[in-house]
């Protein structure tokens, strides 16, 4: 069963406006009652400070927990931080959310580059590891592209196999061509690289605090509804 409105109000009231407008977006893409486990990906890459210091980071964190209340069950959502390593595999949960981004990074080393294939292996395992019997919906935040294109591109059309949807979000200037490559992993081919279109991708802005949650969650899960019946259709989903 998901988290229901009176318990969101006892243990995470700053977070019942965000759990409300997540609910609107899912009955809205047919997704009223559908069960998934909800990953957290965040860049933790040293252009990424400027997010990290204006709250973006820590806002995107509640939003997606707002979203996860209606998914899932336990109220935590898995969550892991990248540069150029995995810097830390967590977990986020309605009842300590306020500071928790501050809390998790004030123990990490240096900002470094971006390698996506790592982050997505340590989701992969996490996934695998719970013995979890959902799917899952993985928000994947970036502010570019990765250091090695070619190991990403590899991870997800191998992962295309399992029951994992990568929700990519760019945070970051509109104009830049940062962000061609999270495209192109939004449209690689089916079935010729990949058993199932299982990655979307959307552009959250230069200030991504502007985006007004109703935008932010009907981009989350606009494209998660074709890729389960794709995943079904394929037997990747029971």
């Amino acid at each position: 069963m998901p988290i229901d409105l009176r318990k969101v109000q006892e243990t995470a009231p700053a977070l019942v406006s965000l759990y409300k407008s997540a609910g609107v977006s899912l009955r809205k893409h047919g997704l009223d009652g559908q069960r998934a486990a909800v990953y957290l990906v965040v860049d933790y890459s040293g252009s990424m400070r400027p997010y990290y210091q204006d709250g973006s980071v820590q806002a995107l964190a509640d939003q997606v927990l707002g979203l996860a209340a209606h998914l899932d069950d336990d109220g935590t959502v898995p969550a892991v931080f990248f540069s150029t390593d995995v810097d830390a595999v967590t977990e986020i949960e309605l009842a300590h959310h306020r500071g928790r981004v501050e809390q998790i990074t004030r123990g990490l080393a240096h900002m470094g580059k971006t390698s996506y294939h790592l982050a997505m292996d340590a989701v992969i395992d996490h996934y695998l590891d719970s013995g979890a019997t959902a799917p899952a919906l993985v928000v994947f935040q970036t502010d570019g592209g990765p250091i090695n294109k070619q190991a990403a591109e590899r991870y997800i059309c191998k992962a295309a196999r399992l029951p994992l949807f990568w929700q990519f979000v760019g945070f970051g200037n509109t104009r830049s061509n940062q962000f061609d490559f999270l495209r192109k992993l939004d449209e690689l081919a089916v079935p010729e690289q990949r058993l199932v279109d299982n990655a979307g991708y959307f552009h959250a802005g230069e200030n991504p605090s502007a985006l007004s949650d109703a935008d932010l969650y009907d981009q989350l899960v606009r494209e998660f509804p074709s890729w389960l019946a794709a995943a079904r259709a394929q037997g990747v989903l029971r």
